[in-house]
């Protein structure tokens, strides 16, 4: 139910009659009421004449306010019918454009409230003679003050949070134009991209790509924590939807990506989230080059459908470089290692014992202790992979090796079903 001014509280005529003439003549000086409210203010909350226009921002409200409020009662509107003047609009959006805490603005309404009650409800004994009739006016004024204030700092409010996400949407959207046009290779100023994304250009840029297949993770946390491991409290993060998220992080000199750099990382890394992380690189060039790399890396660990939680590209460029054409690359595997690109138990751990001797150079003991296995264990299933093969390890090395290498990171992708299997 609205609050009129002299209706709704049932007051006699003479009251009601009082109240509006009372309104009418408050209304002949609400210049001076809103200079002396400015003042008032300010005093309290320096922060509203901050500058010039937010000043005269602060000054229009107190006056547009006054007056609406005033007018009200003379004409005995419904507090319900209240809406914020344009100008008690702009103050919230001046409020919020600069940074100031919504508290700090709907403070400026219950300061406003508070003069309205000492300086002029008090004064109403000056203007209505009769003690009676002026205390009748005061609570009537004082009740209708409330539900107006009440009303309309809820709507500035509003105001003021809608003014903050046009803001955050214009920064959002400037950002992510920034960002494509590096990744594009457009001509920028490099000043001015370095400022809308907070982000140095000039140093090593390592590029990341984070993603997952759940809507209920914090991909931020996961970005900060890549960041942090590289050095950067702040790294750059922009959302690529809701399940992945790109990264770079600017540093002074390249950092180590190797596997065992990576290791620690895993740790804070949840176990549905994976991350590709580009080759560092120097300046704009670096940031979209390493960030290629992350996305080129992100394309492999899908297709294997495995992998370590953080995956550095220098782990799988060579598997991406023959990768382009799937078709291509599981008849080079199919040529170069003949049954043994079967899909098997057997041919698996037959192709993982070749691979170890190659990645050994040769050496035996080296690759039966990085397989956990004896060393005549190594040497029999080497013997049955040359066997499946078709010809000798040291038949076509270099192509030998990259086969196995794309078995090793692609897997099923790349082999061939037995006979009579799908």
């Amino acid at each position: 139910m609205g609050v009129s001014a002299g209706e709704s509280a049932d007051l006699p005529e003479p009251v009601a009659t009082e109240l509006r003439r009372t309104a009418a003549e408050l209304l002949e000086n609400v210049s001076s009421y809103a200079d002396d409210m400015l003042a008032y203010i300010l005093e309290r909350i320096p922060e509203a004449g901050a500058d010039d226009d937010l000043r005269g921002l602060t000054l229009g409200s107190c006056s547009s306010n006054l007056e609406a409020a005033l007018s009200m009662v003379r004409h005995g509107i419904d507090v319900a019918a209240a809406t914020a003047p344009v100008t008690a609009l702009e103050h919230a959006r001046a409020m919020a454009a600069r940074g100031y805490s919504v508290d700090v603005m709907l403070r400026f309404y219950r300061i406003g409230h508070a003069y309205f009650s000492e300086r002029i409800v008090a004064g109403i004994t000056h203007v209505v003679p009769d003690p009676g009739l002026a205390l009748a006016v005061v609570a009537d004024l004082e009740r209708y003050a409330f539900a107006y204030v009440d009303r309309i700092s809820s709507e500035v409010a509003a105001e003021y949070v809608a003014e903050l996400d046009r803001m955050q949407n214009r920064v959002r959207a400037a950002r992510t134009d920034a960002v494509r046009g590096l990744i594009a290779g457009d001509r920028i100023d490099l000043g001015r991209a370095e400022r809308t994304l907070s982000h140095r250009l000039t140093g090593w840029q390592t590029g990341f790509v984070c993603w997952t297949d759940r809507d209920d993770t914090d991909l931020a946390r996961v970005g900060a924590a890549v960041g942090a491991h590289f050095g950067s409290l702040h790294p750059l993060l922009v959302p690529d939807g809701a399940q992945a998220l790109w990264g770079w992080v600017s540093t002074t000199g390249a950092p180590d990506v190797s596997p065992a750099d990576l290791a620690p990382l895993a740790d804070q890394i949840p176990a549905k989230v994976r991350v590709s992380i580009g080759t560092p690189a120097q300046g704009p060039g670096g940031f979209r080059d390493s960030h290629a790399q992350a996305q080129r890396g992100r394309r492999i660990i899908e297709l294997s459908g495995r992998g370590a939680p953080a995956t550095s590209y220098a782990e799988v460029a060579l598997v991406d470089a023959m990768s382009g054409d799937l078709d291509v690359a599981r008849a080079f595997v199919a040529a170069e290692l003949g049954d043994l690109a079967l899909r098997g138990r057997r041919e698996e751990e037959e192709r993982r014992a070749l691979l170890a001797v190659l990645d050994a150079q040769g050496g035996l003991a080296a690759a039966a202790e990085g397989l956990g296995i004896h060393r005549n264990t190594v040497l029999q299933r080497v013997r049955r992979a040359e066997e499946r093969r078709g010809r000798p390890a040291t038949d076509r090395v270099v192509e030998l090796h990259a086969a196995l290498r794309l078995v090793h990171v692609l897997g099923p992708v790349v082999l061939t079903s037995p006979p009579g299997h799908t």
